[in-house]
């Protein structure tokens, strides 16, 4: 039996297709956006890879200690890679 495609389906992919499209020519606020962003994408995905691991080690109990850790490290990370960024736009101004 073949699979029987829907207008549906089809109309979901099209704009699925033009977000994906209309997204990859970023304005510059977006990109101050996409700035603001960061901290929250480092933070999120040191606390994922701590629960990650708290969770094979520890179970629930660990993972939520490991998120917490994990969470931490991602914030310590985002303010190290601020503080390397300051330093780079200083040196290319001198």
């Amino acid at each position: 039996m073949g699979r029987v495609v829907s207008k549906k389906n089809i109309f979901a992919l099209l704009l699925s297709v033009c977000i994906l499209f209309s997204g990859l020519g970023m304005s510059v606020s977006a990109q101050t956006r996409h700035k603001k962003h960061r901290a929250l994408k480092r933070v999120g995905v040191g606390a994922a890879i701590g629960a990650g691991a708290g969770g094979i080690i520890g179970g629930r109990k660990g993972a939520l200690i490991g998120a917490g850790a994990g969470a931490g490290g991602g914030y310590i990370y985002h303010k190290h890679k601020q503080a390397q960024a300051r330093k780079k736009r200083l040196r290319r101004r001198r």
